[in-house]
């Protein structure tokens, strides 16, 4: 069943990923296509989830992340490696969407059709896990979600959320942790109150 309740990635874990984004931004930065494509293989899914979350419509999250995609490959060359690269990545897309909500000045909630448009981040995500945890997610406030659904897709620490967000870090841990104990309290059929 879903791993996402219980299991945190650890620092080794965490280390290693942003080793393997940071070493393939700078290859992007130097025009590797090759290093682009794996880049967006394995960032593809958070990308579009942040899209989603801040968007609250498929079809813009896709244009927002396909567009993400274009920036990183434009601005690679001036990264330097400081920080998380998945923040950085993330900030490119978060940005893009609060521009697109500036210029639309409206949002829209997602039908069960738009959420399953949602990749799995991982592949041992069965399509019933990725069900469920759809129900939950949309039980919880809209900030709790982005926050739960941001740690579990992308790995990003609660203070790297906070920055994203641009929210304190006290809002963004208390909501994660109610997010969860609702979560928690829907996986085993109790009341989300």
């Amino acid at each position: 069943m879903l791993t996402l309740l219980g299991a945190q990635t650890t620092e080794d874990e965490t280390a290693r990923r942003d080793r393997e984004l940071e070493q393939l931004l700078l290859q992007v930065g130097r025009g590797d296509r090759e290093a682009f494509a794996q880049l967006y293989g394995l960032t593809r899914g958070a990308v579009y989830a942040l899209a989603l979350s801040l968007l609250r419509d498929a079809h813009e999250a896709q244009d927002v992340a396909q567009d993400a995609f274009v920036k990183v490959w434009e601005n690679a060359p001036s990264y330097r490696p400081q920080g998380s690269p998945m923040a950085w990545l993330l900030t490119v897309a978060r940005n893009l969407a609060r521009s697109r909500l500036r210029r639309s000045e409206r949002q829209t909630t997602l039908d069960e059709a738009e959420w399953n448009a949602i990749p799995a981040a991982a592949p041992d995500v069965s399509h019933e896990d990725r069900l469920v945890l759809q129900d939950a997610l949309a039980r919880l406030g809209a900030e709790e979600g982005q926050i739960v659904l941001l740690h579990a897709v992308t790995g990003l620490k609660h203070r790297e959320i906070a920055q994203l967000l641009e929210l304190p870090l006290s809002t963004v841990l208390s909501k994660y942790h109610r997010g969860l104990k609702k979560l928690k309290a829907l996986m085993k059929g109790e009341s989300d109150r």
